[in-house]
Order: C-alpha cells, then structure tokens, then sequence
C-alpha cells in the first residue's frame, strides 16, 4: 500500500490529536496528593486504565463526562480514596482543558489539502466541540460515542464508520484509519479489515499509560512517532505521484 490510494482518513482524538493523559494526570494529580497518596502519574494514569475501559463497556450509553466520573470513583474504591462529588465532577468537566499536542493542528490542516478528515472518537458531542477549538480543522464528519450509542473497541462504531464512507461516496479500501491506541483502535479496525496508521505518541515511554493493553497482537500498517511525521511523509507521497 502507498498513502495516495487513500481519500479519507479517519482519527481517533483523544490520545492521537489531544493530549489527554496531561489533561486527565493533572486532575489525577491534585486529587492523590490531596490524600497523601504519593503515587506517579504514570502509576495514577496505569491503575485508571482499566476502569474507564470497563464503564464503557457495561455503560455504553453513557455521555463521556459520566464515564469519566465513574471511572473515577471507582479508582477511588480500587486505591481505598475517597472520591467525592466534587472530586468526580471536576474529571468530568476537564475535557475541554485537555491540551492539543503541539503537532496536531498544523499536521491535520496539512492532511486536509490531501484527505477528507472524520473523527471517530469515544467522546459526547458537546466535548469533542469544545476540543475541536483546539484543533482548527473543519472536519468532513464526525462520529462520537454518543451518536454510535458505544464506546470502541466495540465493533459497532467501525460498523458506523464504515456507513459513513458509503454515504460520503468513499470508495472500499480508500479510507486509512489513524489512531493512537492500540487496544481502542487498532485491533478493532484491523478486524473489519480496515487498514491503519499508529501515532505512536509513547513511544518514549514504557507501558500503556491510560489506555488498557491491546487485547490481541496488532501490527499497524504505519507506525509514526507523531501527527507531524505522518503529514511530512503523506506530503512525500503526494510530490511524488
């Protein structure tokens, strides 16, 4: 494969164009150090992994802010915490405070003169409209969790996605799928036969960090340490038609 057989490119946000494991390390943060827990970020964003990937899963029809609470909570119970509304509530209403990586807005306004850009994310509307003011880019489409009424991995938002491409007149086998997560992304998309790129945005840094362990052995058909270097080889390709 050849990155000019593509017309459109499908993101993950969360992880792979917004940094969400500062945004979310920093509630995390303040939180344990409020109750002498003296545990790393990276232990903190470890140990939540799991919980959020698990509400869901059980609560797929949860608007993101919720699962985000939940999650919370029950880290709480699982580190023997307190969590209290208050604690909850402001991991919930974080998410637009989420930074954008340095890389992302310039990269996707590349990739647009290029592609037709979708959003494929475990998110709600109203969040993904406010970190979409940190991006800058006008996306062809954009499909949540909220509208898909589940969280990915589940095949049931690839099924979507793959509607979508009809209904956009996409042609089968010209949509590139780009993601950070393994396990949220990857192994899923791979499985309907979609064909994807990995900004491997930890690549610097042992482990999962906020994201579970990819359920089954996945190799991306790109790998990038960053949105900027998958931009800089899709301009390549492009020159080099």
């Amino acid at each position: 494969m050849n990155l000019t057989e593509f017309d459109a490119l499908s993101f993950d946000c969360y992880g792979t164009l917004i940094d969400w494991e500062t945004g979310m390390a920093a509630v995390l943060r303040r939180w344990a150090a409020n109750h002498g827990v003296t545990m790393t970020d990276e232990e903190l964003l470890n140990a939540y992994a799991d919980h959020e990937a698990t509400a869901e899963a059980l609560h797929p029809t949860d608007l993101y802010p919720d699962i985000l609470a939940r999650a919370m909570r029950n880290l709480g119970h699982q580190l023997a915490v307190p969590v209290s509304d208050s604690d909850a509530r402001t991991l919930a209403d974080s998410i637009p405070d989420w930074p954008a990586f340095d890389d992302s807005a310039e990269a996707l306004d590349r990739l647009a003169s290029h592609y037709r850009l979708i959003i494929l994310s475990n998110v709600d509307r109203a969040s993904f409209a406010k970190s979409n003011d940190r991006l800058g880019v006008t996306f062809t489409s954009v499909i949540t969790a909220q509208d898909v009424g589940s969280y990915k991995p589940s095949p049931r938002n690839f099924e979507v996605l793959d509607q979508e491409r009809r209904r956009l007149g996409i042609e089968a086998g010209r949509l590139l799928h780009v993601a950070q997560s393994l396990f949220h992304d990857h192994v899923p998309a791979q499985a309907v036969g979609l064909p994807t790129v990995w900004i491997n945005r930890r690549h610097a840094t042992p482990g999962w960090g906020a994201t579970p362990a990819p359920s089954s052995a996945v190799t991306p058909n790109w790998t990038f340490t960053s949105m900027a270097a998958f931009a800089d080889a899709c301009d390549i390709a492009a020159t080099s038609r």
